[in-house]
């Protein structure tokens, strides 16, 4: 009997308006490699580089490169909640939260 791996279920993607604006200010390969790492949520959402947001109830953020995600994750959904993408260097991303 073969032990066959069920695929990971899709959660599905939302992406607030701020984030989308925090998104076209980004230089075009900035833009790639967050974008990606977005969309690689869709299928991990709590990748081991993931942290848990201490004041927001089903919070997190990921990082890539010099830029931070804000998310959450509605799991009785499946859902996936991009909202917020900033510099790591600065707290401009938790600003106006």
């Amino acid at each position: 009997m073969k032990n066959e791996d069920s695929p990971k279920q899709s959660y599905l993607l939302r992406i607030a308006y701020t984030a989308e604006k925090d998104l076209k200010d980004l230089q075009p390969k900035q833009y790639k490699q967050v974008a990606s790492k977005i969309f690689s949520l869709i299928r991990n959402p709590k990748p081991h580089d993931c942290k848990v947001l201490k004041r927001e109830p089903d919070g997190y953020r990921v990082d890539q490169g010099e830029f931070r995600i804000l998310y959450y994750v509605y799991e009785d959904q499946k859902i996936v909640d991009v909202y917020r993408v900033g510099k790591r260097n600065d707290d401009e991303v938790y600003r106006n939260l």
